[in-house]
């Protein structure tokens, strides 16, 4: 029974994901789903990438956490159209969910989408949201066996943005093992060594947005 109940909702949810992504299509919106477990800087990250590209694309944020509305103001702060999705302590968001955002939000006049999802690194993996792409951030805080403990994110994931470079005098971490276990089960994954509070590193990850939204539009 549990089995055949848990077939259903996501079954469902991936009907939802592919309404979205024709949605998505029709407005030639790349779309990201940011994902990660709690402290690992997504916020801080989205925040850096907003500020230094206002200029030059056009961001809007779907804001997936169990309570408050804080990171959507630190979004809007940026100047990014934001909506604040609150679970209310579920721990993924899902199709269903980021169809009412995005009519909430507006999908006109955008460039790129991002939906920064709850802070998990198992359930938000498992539901499709009619992205482009999802991408995992992992912090040098965290451990470097993350990609191994937690293998199913990492081999959904495009990108895995290794951040909090910074502090790799003072943790005890290793990029090349790390890299190495999410490579292990996902060897097409890019990843970019990032601080997102120094900026150090961001050039590559802003590169791969506008080739990635350059694809997209593309291949309309």
């Amino acid at each position: 029974m549990q089995v055949e109940v848990a077939r259903n909702i996501l079954e469902a949810n991936d009907a939802g994901a592919e309404e979205l992504r024709q949605i998505f299509a029709r407005h030639g919106l790349l779309v990201l789903n940011l994902m990660s477990s709690p402290g690992s800087g997504k916020t801080t990250l989205l925040e850096r990438t907003l500020t230094d590209l206002r200029e030059q694309l056009r961001f809007g944020v779907i804001e997936g956490d169990c309570q408050t509305e804080n990171d959507a103001r630190r979004v809007a702060a940026t100047g990014a159209r934001a909506v604040q999705i609150n679970t209310h302590g579920g721990c993924h968001l899902d199709s269903a969910m980021v169809r009412e955002a995005c009519e909430q939000l507006g999908l006109e006049d955008l460039d790129i989408l991002i939906i920064e999802n709850v802070g998990n690194l198992v359930c938000p993996a498992e539901f499709s949201l009619g992205e482009d792409a999802k991408v995992t951030i992992l912090s040098v805080t965290e451990g470097d066996d993350k990609p191994e403990k937690y293998p199913f994110i990492f081999s959904q994931s495009r990108v895995m943005l290794l951040n909090k470079i910074d502090l790799l005098p003072y943790v005890p971490f290793d990029t090349a093992r790390a890299s190495a276990f999410a490579r292990a089960v996902n060897p097409e994954l890019e990843i970019f060594e990032v601080a997102a509070l120094s900026g150090h590193g961001m050039d590559a990850w802003y590169a791969w947005l506008r080739k990635s939204l350059e694809a997209k539009r593309t291949a309309r």
